[in-house]
């Protein structure tokens, strides 16, 4: 399909600090049709302050006793990188990792990733963003938590720096986790369309599949989805996120709304042209029709196949006389003019 929905699997730090299991989700995500899985790259102690309270999400899925504690248990080490790029060009799906410093930003710059991606939560972190820009990089930006004027604001930011709006994706995201259906407002995707001209997608975190998909139905270019190997498994996310089965099942889906989605123009399929002429009707007689009598509406009908008149022409035909005879179901035919 040409230009198909880019499907990112948030792995995020559903992998818990552990090399194995960041590769094992990896290859759930290859395996269930992703385009890219997603990491996230930081040091707890330079994305938050010892004093941080968790989230209310984090408290209930975590029993770290602050998000410094918990962010400590999750990081993925510098040294895994390399391994973890080469498992995804094993198994032929793109790698991505979210930085949450610049610092992060740098360090990933090294392994030549397709976009940069800014979480929500750091969408007013001018410094991190102007790391971003100076790598010339495609920018993926969530929205999570924001007024249109906060992304306006980080938009002409960004175009300062030397960006156009074609190198910009931003995701319609609510940042909750899971994020209820009545939160979701599905309908802003088509707002930031409108509204900024930019590429948009969303990134999910209702339980299930079915935003998701609706989301693609609604013109979503980016659809991106947490993904874990065990949603039973202690972690911030993992409530939230689809285990290896749901995962590929949304990924048929999307790619099923995709080709259902057309051009848009309004005409008959191929399978709907034949279809047509078993389907519509022609002009028939309903009984036997005497050369000289006139057609009348208890004497003709419509019935299948289409292959003669047109019942649009019904009341054309009413009036006029037979100019043969007709037995009943035959097909009518207008009288020849003199």
């Amino acid at each position: 399909m040409k230009n198909k929905c880019i499907i990112i699997a948030e792995a995020g730090v559903n992998h818990n600090g552990n090399l194995e299991t960041a590769k094992r989700l990896i290859e759930v995500a290859a395996n269930s049709g992703a385009d890219y899985i997603k990491f996230q790259t930081f040091k707890a102690e330079r994305l938050v302050t010892r004093k941080a309270k968790k989230a209310a999400y984090q408290i209930k899925n975590n029993n770290q006793n602050n998000q410094l504690s918990m962010l400590k248990q999750l990081e993925l080490k510098e040294c895994f990188y390399n391994e973890l790029v080469d498992h995804c060009s094993s198994f032929n799906i793109g790698f991505l990792s979210t930085g949450f410093h610049e610092e992060d930003i740098s360090f990933l710059d090294k392994f030549n990733l397709d976009f940069i991606k800014i979480a929500s939560g750091e969408i007013t972190n001018f410094p991190l963003i102007k790391k971003a820009c100076e790598k010339r990089k495609k920018l993926i930006i969530s929205t999570g938590m924001c007024y249109l004027e906060d992304i306006k604001n980080t938009i002409s930011f960004i175009e300062k720096n030397g960006f156009n709006r074609s190198e910009i994706s931003l995701l319609h995201c609510t940042t909750e986790y899971p994020t209820p259906f009545e939160s979701v407002n599905l309908k802003a995707i088509n707002t930031l369309k409108n509204t900024f001209n930019t590429k948009v997608g969303y990134s999910d975190h209702t339980i299930g599949i079915e935003v998701a998909v609706a989301a693609v139905a609604l013109g979503a270019e980016i659809i991106e989805k947490h993904l874990t190997l065990d949603k039973n498994m202690e972690g911030p996310d993992h409530k939230a996120s689809l285990e290896p089965k749901e995962f590929k099942k949304m990924v048929k889906q999307i790619r099923n709304i995709e080709n259902s989605m057309g051009s848009g123009i309004k005409k008959p399929s191929s399978q709907e042209k034949e279809n047509l002429k078993v389907i519509r009707k022609s002009l028939v007689a309903n009984r036997q029709i005497r050369k000289g009598e006139k057609f009348t509406t208890t004497n003709i009908t419509c019935k299948r196949p289409a292959n003669g008149l047109s019942p649009t022409l019904f009341e054309s035909l009413l009036g006029l006389q037979a100019h043969k005879d007709f037995f009943e179901d035959d097909l009518l035919e207008f009288p020849p003019q003199n």
